[in-house]
C-alpha cells in the first residue's frame, strides 16, 4: 500500500480545499453556513497577509484530505500554539490511518516551531472522532465552552 504523502498546500490547491470544506460542512450538517469562496481562500491562505495554512494529504497522487490550521498564542505558556481548524479525510479513505498521519505531521510542525500545544474542537455528537482523538492521547477539555460572536452578532458591539 502506498503511504499518505503530506505537503503544504499551494495556491493551485484552493479548488480542492474549498471542495473539502464543503464536504466537511455536509458531514457536519452545516452546509448552509459555508460562504467561503476560492477568492477568499486564496487571499487568506496565500495572500500578502495570510492568516492560516493548509496541508494536503495525497494518496496515489490524488488529494484525499486536508488539515487547515493557524497559529494561536498561550499567555500561560508565553509561546505560540497551533489551532487545527479543520481536519478532513474523504469518507472512502477513512480508517486507513490518514487522519492520524495528518495530525502527527501537524504536531511535528508544532514541535519544530517551539509551539506549546496543538488544539482543536470536535462536535460532541461525533463519537467516532472523539474516540479517535482520545486514542491519540488528546485530552477532552470538557470544562471549557466555546464562545463566538460573528459578524451578525458584533454589529451591536461596534
Amino acid at each position: 500500500m502506498n503511504p499518505l504523502k503530506i505537503r503544504k498546500a499551494t495556491p493551485q490547491d484552493v479548488p480542492i480545499i474549498l471542495q473539502f470544506i464543503n464536504d466537511l460542512a455536509v458531514f457536519e450538517k452545516l452546509e448552509n453556513e459555508v460562504i467561503a469562496t476560492e477568492e477568499l481562500l486564496l487571499a487568506n491562505l496565500f495572500g500578502d497577509k495570510n492568516v492560516a495554512n493548509a496541508l494536503i494529504g495525497e494518496f496515489e497522487d490524488k488529494p484525499v484530505g486536508m488539515a487547515l490550521y493557524f497559529y494561536s498564542f498561550s499567555t500561560f505558556l508565553a509561546r505560540p500554539g497551533i489551532y487545527l481548524e479543520d481536519l478532513f479525510i474523504q469518507p472512502e479513505f477513512r480508517s486507513r490511518g490518514f487522519g492520524e498521519q495528518m495530525i502527527r505531521h501537524l504536531i511535528k510542525i508544532a514541535a519544530d516551531e517551539n509551539c506549546g500545544r496543538v488544539e482543536w474542537a470536535v462536535l460532541n455528537w461525533n463519537e467516532r472522532a472523539i474516540k479517535f482523538y482520545k486514542s491519540l492521547g488528546a485530552e477532552m477539555m470538557d470544562e471549557w465552552t466555546t464562545c463566538r460572536v460573528d459578524e451578525n452578532g458584533w454589529a451591536n458591539l461596534l
